[in-house]
């Protein structure tokens, strides 16, 4: 009797594996291996990495081509250099050999807007300076952007474009952009009307040498250099 129904429970279990392979759209039900729902995944995550890794190769090739001795590559290359370098990428050796500022600048901005009767709308002064003092203040750990982006701006300026305001050369226009770019965004932040031009100012202060005993130290800076760059037409944004 063992027998016969062991015999019969076989024989429903293969009728009842043969009919479920019969049923159309059943046969790879449950067949998929995890390795094979993975493969696209695995794919972009691979495509990721590898162009990850090209930009990065490019980007220390071209930083090291930037601050290496002046050779036959970056003679030939140099305009991709600077393009890919400049000005956010800036590199120069003052961390091991420091050249610190010898004059305080402060650097101002104002804002024009063309009414609808022609009429020009000229803001106050807003200090560039004064904002990014403020934000260094007292913190324990200021930020770079606060500390050197307008500095490092105005110093790249004055080295392309000399005392004229007049840019000779690609590097001296994208210089000229990045510093409008600056204060413009600065501006905007604080001053939520919308404006079409910018203009800055900066006023220069030698900084005083050290007191001594024959020799005080004036307890109020000189009267400084007063600069005032042209009207610049504002082509980033202006909210």
């Amino acid at each position: 009797m063992r027998e016969l129904n062991s015999g019969l429970v076989d024989e429903a279990t293969a009728t009842g594996a043969r009919s479920t392979a019969q049923i159309p759209g059943r046969e790879n039900v449950g067949t998929s291996k995890p390795s094979e729902l993975y493969r696209p995944l695995r794919a972009v995550i691979g495509c990721a990495v590898s162009l990850g890794m090209a930009v990065s190769f490019v980007h220390v090739l071209f930083l090291f081509l930037h601050v290496a001795p002046s050779n036959s590559v970056s003679q030939r290359y140099g305009n991709q250099i600077n393009a890919w370098v400049y000005p956010l990428f800036e590199q120069n050796w003052r961390l091991f050999a420091p050249n610190p500022d010898s004059i305080n600048q402060q650097i101002s901005a104002r804002t024009m807007t063309i009414s609808a009767d022609g009429t020009p709308q000229i803001s106050g002064w807003f200090d560039l300076t004064a904002l990014d003092n403020a934000a260094v203040r007292h913190s324990v750990f200021p930020s770079h952007t606060a500390q050197n982006m307008l500095r490092r701006a105005w110093t790249s300026y004055l080295e392309t474009h000399g005392g004229d305001d007049q840019p000779r050369s690609e590097r001296a226009r994208m210089m000229q952009e990045y510093l409008a770019n600056i204060a413009t965004d600065r501006v905007a932040a604080h001053r939520p009307s919308t404006f079409e031009n910018v203009q800055l100012r900066v006023i220069s202060h030698q900084i005083a040498a050290p007191s001594t005993a024959d020799t005080p130290r004036p307890a109020t800076p000189g009267r400084g250099e007063t600069r005032y760059l042209p009207w610049w037409k504002v082509t980033h944004r202006a909210h």
